[in-house]
């Protein structure tokens, strides 16, 4: 990832009180010179505080304000802060930094660029985003929300930030479970019983647990009627269930044959089914304004030559050894070997995502490999990259060097008595009936506040507001935790909600409009206008502004969507407090009105730009 910038005034003082320690104390190790930057506690005093010669004094078995004192007496400090003193070393060694209004309207003005600071990265990497997950002939769930929308949240952070982002709908296509549903069409078509053209995937769905239960033998009821001997009539119905069920599962072994040699009509059965179930994913991921398009689909099926041949090199170079005749890959510091074909000859999800990282990193490229699935699969994906390395799969062609493989775990999403989130029945909630909702929800809640709008205004509006209520209630939580579902929290507009950042970058659009309307300036009157930082509220917001560059980056870095969520909401929050305190179009001359309409100006870039990079709609007006 790039450095941070250089403007942000956090990375100025890290870097120069670093500078000092190592030049008042030069046998200290360069990594043992943090001098740990926080925001002072005390604003009026201070605006920073660096809080390191105490850890240091410790180390260096000196006092930690005689330590301090000596940092102070090195700190290059002349063009960003006040002058440091004796009288600036607080308590047992703090140091407090109060930043200059000048410098920090000057860092602003060098910030507020078409890349809002945001630096290209000297060395661009190929993020491969595996998003989404669906499986054929089953409606999209709330279990795959997450999966969706973090996933293409992480992918265009990757694309603000300058590098390349591929997408990859992984697809369950392929397989026993898809050839019963494909068998079980296929018969019904057959006799007539059903319109392929006309099935839905509803009715799908209904088919493939139809199909499932047909091959499901009751054995274990069997025994136990046996056991306690519940007399022939019983027994003799579940011998006729198994008998039923080993007969439609060689059926549906046969269909996978077939559907395995590309027989026409059966691969035209399967076709269908991937239509339908596509469409209707790609619709869900359009409706929530993620970037999943045909393009980014992968099936299981697309590696169908590919498990073999991986097995076979896994096998010939001695990384794979039978075990109980099934095929184990050992992973370096985990107890659980990865198990990559069974005894039976079978491939399991292992061996596909293994086959999978090679094709990321060594055919699109991947310099980092990226997993937005479900944190329960933790063990599963440390199987699966100590796999993949011990192969020499994630070696990047290009670089000669491992792709960063990460495993973006999250949590699930919970119902109000804090389990997973279901319908009343216990089935999964459809995910297209939850997006449904919040539009319909939204339409409710923004026809009261803004009855006075046109109807198609209106609509659009609320179309925006569902949207971005029910993404950032998700994003907004550390992606590793669970959350409770509720539409009356994340449809609200006060508080850390998507309706809220909404309405505070209309608040920002608003008032140049008004400048416009109202004092007949254009928006190059202030577009150039010299940045003034006098007031508390300019200061507070401009700081805020200037850590957006650095929130990006560690957003990134650590895969932690939510870091953006809470930048914006301190940002949305500074504004309010400076947009408060601060009259801008009743400013005391044209001079501080034209910088705070600057002001006002880059705190809507940033914003909208925060916004978009999470993919939530933006607005106008509300």
């Amino acid at each position: 990832m790039p450095t941070q910038p250089t403007f942000d005034p956090v990375q100025i003082l890290q870097e120069r009180f670093a500078a000092a320690i190592g030049l008042a104390f030069p046998e200290v190790a360069e990594a043992d010179r943090d001098p740990v930057i926080t925001p002072s506690k005390m604003a009026k005093l201070a605006d920073f505080q660096s809080n390191g010669a105490m850890a240091l004094g410790k180390k260096l078995g000196k006092n930690p304000r005689e330590v301090a004192a000596a940092i102070v007496a090195k700190v290059d400090l002349a063009d960003i802060a006040e002058p440091l003193n004796e009288g600036s070393i607080a308590g047992p060694g703090f140091i407090n930094i109060k930043l200059r209004g000048d410098a920090l309207a000057a860092l602003v003005t060098s910030m507020d660029r078409p890349g809002l600071g945001v630096p290209t990265p000297e060395v661009k990497e190929t993020a491969v985003v595996d998003l989404c997950g669906v499986n054929l002939a089953k409606q999209m769930h709330i279990g795959h929300l997450r999966a969706v929308i973090i996933g293409d949240a992480i992918a265009r952070l990757f694309e603000r930030l300058g590098h390349n982002a591929v997408r990859q709908n992984h697809v369950g296509d392929w397989g026993l479970p898809i050839a019963m549903v494909t068998a079980k069409l296929k018969s019904l078509a057959d006799a007539g019983k059903i319109d392929l053209a006309a099935l839905s995937l509803d009715s799908m769905e209904k088919l493939y647990k139809a199909a499932q239960l047909e091959c499901a033998a009751e054995e274990r009821g069997l025994a136990m009627a046996r056991k306690y001997r519940m007399g022939p009539k019983v027994i003799a119905e579940l011998e006729s269930q198994i008998e039923g069920a080993k007969e439609a599962m060689a059926h549906a072994k046969q269909t996978l044959v077939k559907l395995q040699a590309h027989d026409p009509a059966v691969f035209a059965i399967w076709q269908r089914i991937s239509d339908v179930t596509m469409k209707a994913c790609l619709d869900t991921c359009a409706a929530l304004h993620a970037n999943v398009k045909p393009e980014h689909s992968a099936g299981e099926s697309s590696y169908a030559l590919e498990l073999g041949q991986a097995v076979d090199d896994l096998v010939k170079r001695g990384i794979a050894e039978e075990s109980a005749g099934a095929l184990i890959v050992r992973v370096e510091g985990l107890e659980e070997p990865c198990l990559i074909r069974k005894s039976d000859g079978g491939y399991l999800y292992a061996t596909t995502d293994v086959a999978a990282i090679k094709r990321r990193v060594q055919k699109l490229g991947g310099t980092r490999v990226i997993y937005c699935v479900d944190a329960r699969q933790s063990l599963h994906f440390k199987q699966v990259f100590g796999a993949a390395h011990r192969a020499g799969y994630d070696i990047n062609l290009t670089t000669g060097k491992p792709a960063r493989m990460d495993h973006a775990g999250f949590g699930m999403v919970l119902g109000d008595d804090g389990r997973p989130f279901k319908t009343r029945s216990g089935e999964n909630v459809k995910l297209m009936d939850v997006v449904t909702e919040a539009l319909k929800r939204a339409a409710a809640v923004v026809n009261e506040r803004s009855a006075e709008l046109p109807d198609a205004e209106r609509a659009r509006v609320a179309e925006a507001v569902g949207v971005a209520a029910l993404k950032y209630a998700d994003l907004s939580n550390d992606r590793v935790k669970d959350y409770v579902f509720s539409f009356d929290r994340m449809l609200a507009f006060e508080g850390n909600t998507g309706p809220y950042l909404l309405y505070a970058l209309v608040r920002t659009r608003s008032v140049q409009r008004k400048a416009v309307a109202e004092r007949g300036l254009t928006t190059d009157s202030w577009e150039h206008a010299a940045i003034t930082v006098a007031e508390p509220a300019e200061k507070a917001l401009a700081l805020t502004l200037l850590r957006y560059p650095g929130t990006l980056a560690s957003a990134a870095d650590a895969l932690e969507p939510h870091r953006i969520c809470n930048y914006l909401y301190d940002l949305a929050g500074m504004y309010s407090t400076f947009y408060d305190q601060c009259h801008v179009l009743k400013a005391p001359d044209d001079a501080t009105m034209l910088s705070r309409l600057r002001l006002c100006s880059l705190t809507e870039r940033v914003l909208a730009d925060g916004l978009e990079t999470l993919g939530l709609p933006t607005l106008e007006r509300m």
